[in-house]
């Protein structure tokens, strides 16, 4: 049982005043409030070692609250990671550690990059099932590795976003007892009182999602309370817990429990009376007491402790279980097994065609037997995405009978955005290499978590079928005119859109090579030939030249299944004496990578570039002089019906190619590639 001296009460109030004097660009108010848990949460419970802030039977802490970022810096320098009273004082800085939200990969101990609401529990979620399934790979009886527990610290911001509901349904679901959530019940947002908009029950609304609730009245400053809550929670074993910490937002200032304290700095009178109340010099900045640090000290020094016992213990192990000791060391290295790329597949112009959702399966299939790490699964849309291998065991409770947590397969149901936010853990625990899997469409359910991946550098991939007017009758509240474009436009998003078997297999290639940069893999319902002129090696550039000739008058530029269209518009300009070149770019973000050479050598200049793709014409500017695609919205009818109505034929594309040659000839004037505005002046070409 936690107990607790008046250099507690100290340390508490250290936290207090360091937040009025960190969060001077604001957001004092809930790190004051939540002062007390974070300390007791840190010196007494969490199992961490700041000199190894990757060990990976850490217990994962994620401040959900983005409001209350000031205090994860805070805790992090307390015990003693590498942020600095100096990083303190640059919060929210220019190039600083200590950005306005925490961001994994920034600053040392963050483990996933939270901000907007709702993601970090979310993400938390994902840590948890990461934890429960490397447990369950890897421990054997006496050898407990993998048994973290995952903190969260989450607010009435947080669980008023859908994202958060969505994922803590499924926690309650699969039954995740490593999952510990303290909620700062502080009854205040930015518009307010909680009263002008959020009256629901949360406690009963969690317990109906299979969690166990807790509730602490007074978390203000009955830490025993709170230590006892936190150490019922870590006794459930088959349920999430949530705690209800009942809080006072901005303790201590003269706003305190009001709604201006949420986002304001503190004035300076107002900070001369806090430090007087809790007994530090008003005149004083970013002090903290040597009795403070001694805390935090025994605490981070406990934590190297556990480790060091962890590693004996793993010494141990490897002496019994050598293969499984090898398979782990190989996961926490982010090493890829050897040779794995040798089981993507290839094509050849034999192999029907079928749709590229189909070869997705076939490759999910292959790299599931050769890359353990692979985990994933799809939003109750399985028998449509086809991203469940043969022999795949669910991840579900024991207890359930529907599988158990080694199983790699996730049935994540009717939850885009949460999925999604899910992954984002998964791949931020280690070890794990996470996928998801919905419509191409319904990947705008999942912007917010998909834009995260991004900006946290995760190796997450989402498997987007159905991916334009293709998919035919659901017509145009499932066909994604306008997604590609938005999905193009974030930066470190690689979003694919593979035109035949060989470069289905380089999306997945790159993908999984890709350790910092997520994937949007988009897959057609419709048959598609494979192409004569593909190679993995090739579309594993992000662009190339499908067929090629001298001296042409047009090249055209495409993606997925109008590439095969564009073959057939070659038939139709050859037929007119028009010479036309044919290039396939399934990856914007891949083809920008490479060398300048190899790009003016796959889009030239010497003859106008048309693009034709089935999507918004939005971005093709960047390297092609006319862009062929829709205007507006799809329709609903079968798919060959449907690209005929919007002239996306072999036909259509060649009558749009001969006026583009006809109006650049009648110009007269060199037609220089639009790679060279972004490369050199075009003087220089």
């Amino acid at each position: 049982m936690a107990s607790f001296t008046e250099h507690d009460n100290t340390a508490i109030n250290t936290i207090r005043a360091l937040a009025a004097d960190v969060a001077n660009s604001g957001h004092p108010g809930a790190p004051m409030g939540m002062a007390p848990v974070a300390h007791v949460l840190f010196s007494k419970f969490m199992n961490f070692n700041s000199k190894n802030p990757k060990w990976i039977n850490r217990d994962r802490f994620v401040l959900s609250n983005g409001h209350a970022c000031a205090l994860q810096y805070i805790l992090l320098h307390l015990a003693g990671y590498k942020v600095s009273m100096d990083d303190l004082k640059a919060f929210r800085q220019i190039d600083s550690i200590t950005p306005g939200h925490p961001e994994v990969g920034v600053t040392e101990g963050i483990e996933v990059t939270t901000g907007p609401l709702g993601q970090g529990i979310s993400n938390a979620v994902g840590l948890a099932i990461a934890q429960a399934h490397m447990g369950a790979v890897f421990n054997k009886d006496g050898f407990s590795l993998i048994d973290n527990y995952t903190y969260v610290f989450t607010g009435d911001g947080c669980l008023q976003e859908g994202v958060a509901s969505e994922a803590c349904s499924l926690a309650g679901h699969l039954k995740l007892g490593n999952l510990i959530a303290v909620y700062d019940d502080n009854r205040i947002t930015i518009d307010g009182d909680t009263a002008v908009s959020f009256t629901e029950d949360v406690e009963q609304r969690f317990k109906s999602y299979g969690w166990e609730v807790l509730h602490v009245e007074n978390g203000d400053d009955d830490v025993a309370a709170i230590a006892d809550a936190l150490a019922q929670a870590k006794k459930s074993q088959d349920k999430p817990t949530i705690i209800n910490l009942k809080t006072t937002i901005g303790f201590g200032s003269l706003k305190q429990g009001g709604h201006d304290v949420h986002g304001a700095p503190l004035k300076k009178d107002d900070i001369t009376q806090l430090k007087k109340k809790f007994g530090f010099n008003p005149e004083e900045t970013f002090a903290v007491p040597k009795e403070t640090y001694d805390i935090y000290n025994a605490a981070a020094e406990k934590g190297a402790k556990a480790e060091a016992e962890w590693q004996s213990l793993f010494k141990q192990y490897s002496e019994e279980y050598p293969k499984e000791a090898s398979e782990l060391t190989r996961r926490i290295e982010n090493r890829l097994p050897e040779g794995w790329e040798k089981a993507l597949p290839t094509y050849t112009t034999s192999d029907a065609a079928v749709g590229s959702r189909k070869l997705s399966e076939t490759t999910i299939s292959k790299l599931a037997e050769v890359l353990p790490e692979l985990v994933g699964g799809s939003a109750d849309l399985t028998g449509s995405n086809l991203t469940r291998w043969k022999g795949a065991e669910d991840f579900q409770h024991p207890s359930t009978g529907l599988g158990s947590y080694a199983g790699r397969y996730f049935r994540f149901g009717v939850r885009e955005h949460g999925m999604t936010a899910i992954c984002n853990g998964i791949a931020a625990y280690g070890g794990l290499i996470p996928f998801g899997a919905t419509f191409l469409n319904f990947v705008s359910y999942a912007a917010g978590a998909v834009r995260l991946s991004a900006l946290s550098h995760l190796r997450v991939l989402n498997v987007a079928t159905h991916d334009s007017i293709g998919l035919g009758e659901d017509g145009p509240t499932h066909q994604p005119v306008e997604t590609a474009a938005w999905l193009r436009a974030i930066p470190n998003l690689a979003f694919w859109r593979p035109a035949d078997g060989n470069e289905t297999s380089a999306s997945y290639l790159v993908s999984i090579l890709s350790q910092h940069t997520p994937s949007v893999l988009a897959f057609s319902r419709q048959n598609l030939p494979q192409l004569a002129g593909s190679s993995i090696e090739k579309a594993a550039k992000g662009g190339y030249v499908v067929e090629e000739v001298e001296n042409p008058d047009v090249t055209l530029v495409s993606t997925g299944s109008e590439v095969y269209l564009c073959l057939g518009a070659l038939e139709k300009l050859k037929a007119q004496g028009i010479k036309a070149r044919l290039v396939s770019i399934p990856c914007f973000e891949v083809f920008n990578t490479q060398p300048r050479d190899y790009k003016l050598s796959v889009l030239p200049s010497g003859a106008p570039i048309l693009s034709v793709e089935a999507y918004s014409t939005f971005g093709w500017g960047q390297y092609s002089h006319d862009h062929f695609g829709l205007q507006a919205w799809g329709a609903s009818g079968p798919y060959d019906q449907v690209y005929k109505k919007f002239e996306l034929t072999p036909e259509g594309i060649s009558k749009r190619a001969e006026k583009v040659v006809a109006f650049y000839k009648k110009r007269g004037q060199p037609v220089f590639s639009p790679l060279i505005s972004a490369l050199d002046d075009i003087s220089d070409e």
